[in-house]
């Protein structure tokens, strides 16, 4: 995996599931707490630091910039 991404296994893992969390904030009205557990985060601290550093947002920011589902 590093040599096709250039990213550990861990950091392509944590990519995954902020690109998953990603699509969940964007179209869900999930509660983040629901979100964060369902791609396999059980710390609050861990996920926002991980969300941050590929997205630089936390969760709620990146929510309220590209969420489809709280447009309607």
């Amino acid at each position: 995996i590093q040599k096709a991404t250039s990213n550990t296994v861990a950091e392509y893992i944590q990519r995954v599931k902020v690109e998953a969390a990603k699509l969940s904030l964007e179209s869900s009205r999930e509660n983040i707490y629901e979100i964060m557990f369902s791609v396999g985060y059980s710390d609050v601290k861990a996920f926002r630091t991980t969300f941050r550093k590929y997205t630089g947002l936390t969760p709620l920011e990146y929510r309220q910039r590209y969420s489809k589902a709280l447009a309607v």
